[in-house]
């Protein structure tokens, strides 16, 4: 949903009008974007939408997890993998000397 201007609201004055713009929020479902100095600085949204969010954010890290996994089955199955010194070369720090040249 697009945020119209009557929905974005300079903080300072925004602390006079909270309980109507909580209430214009939980209401109509229009979220309020908060503004400092000209710029946006925080949102007032429903809780259950706040809710929602949250569950969407955690199943989108699900779904990365997920890809990750099958990612790294296809990796096995193409037989693209590291033995155990491989490993420990590819993830061992960088000698002193190399660093210190970058």
């Amino acid at each position: 949903m697009a945020l119209r201007a009557s929905d974005v609201v300079p903080i300072s004055e925004a602390r006079a009008r909270l309980t109507e713009l909580a209430e214009d929020v939980v209401g109509q479902g229009s979220e309020k974007l908060l503004t400092k100095n000209g710029a946006s600085y925080v949102a007032l949204v429903d809780a259950r939408k706040l809710d929602y969010y949250h569950a969407l954010e955690a199943e989108h890290a699900g779904l990365v997890l997920v890809q990750g996994a099958l990612e790294g089955l296809e990796d096995i199955a193409a037989g693209r993998v590291l033995n155990e010194a491989e490993l420990d070369r590819a993830v061992a720090p960088a000698p002193a000397e190399s660093r210190n040249k970058a």
